[in-house]
């Protein structure tokens, strides 16, 4: 813990970075003590912890059942789905006209090679975490910030769905490949071309959901109304 941070926050953001890349499974419980226990916190953090956790529906607490990590839920998958595209495409659209700035252009091309050195050591948490800045510096370059936190707000749904794509052999050098002629498309303003290529790229995650959901039933909230 950093003492010369919030306790809460910290505590927060280490939960939910354990829910988002599956190290804390759906339905999975989870108790106030013993993550109290863990960060060697006292209670009154841990509890403002989960509250935060509860708001960003992480979790969910069941009255004299405890608390859970909650499942993946299909109607909220393929809403931030939704949401997720049309603020991409608009992303992908202002760039074509504008043109990326050398700063953003550089960073990009850098987290390219990064993408690039995760497939080829199959590090599949550095390839994740280097998508996410992909995209973001990619929403950050139109110099709008509002876009990148509502961006981050609808990713996070699909975060966890993510995780199983990943598993699978040859989704990684093909998520690289796709980025890479996005980004290409967009540096030439091939503004047809670079908004195709990123529908296509974007509802891959889609395409594995019945395949995510006969795999993993239990994390999977099947009951939702």
């Amino acid at each position: 813990m950093d003492t010369s941070r919030p306790a809460n926050d910290q505590i927060a953001a280490a939960v939910k970075a354990a829910i988002l890349s599956m190290r804390l499974t759906p339905g999975q419980m989870i108790s106030e003590k013993e993550v109290g226990q863990l960060f060697g916190a006292s209670r009154t953090p841990v509890r403002e912890a989960f509250a935060m956790l509860r708001e960003e529906n992480l979790i969910v607490t069941r009255p004299s059942r405890g608390t859970f990590v909650t499942k993946l839920s299909v109607h909220q998958i393929t809403s931030a789905q939704f949401l997720r595209e049309a603020i991409e495409v608009a992303v992908v659209e202002r760039l074509c006209q504008t043109g990326v700035c050398e700063t953003a252009d550089t960073a990009l091309h850098a987290n390219l090679e990064e993408q690039r050195r995760a497939v080829g050591t199959g590090d599949k948490s550095a390839f994740q975490t280097l998508d996410d800045q992909f995209h973001l510096a990619l929403a950050g370059a139109t110099g709008l910030g509002r876009i990148q936190r509502a961006l981050t707000r609808e990713k996070m749904v699909l975060d966890r769905l993510r995780v199983f794509s990943l598993d699978r052999a040859d989704n990684m050098s093909r998520l690289y490949e796709e980025h890479d002629r996005i980004f290409k498309a967009i540096r030439t303003g091939d503004l047809r071309n670079a908004t195709r290529q990123l529908r296509d790229h974007l509802r891959l995650v889609l395409g594995t959901l019945s395949e995510s959901i006969a795999a993993n039933r239990a994390f999977f909230d099947l009951n939702e109304t």
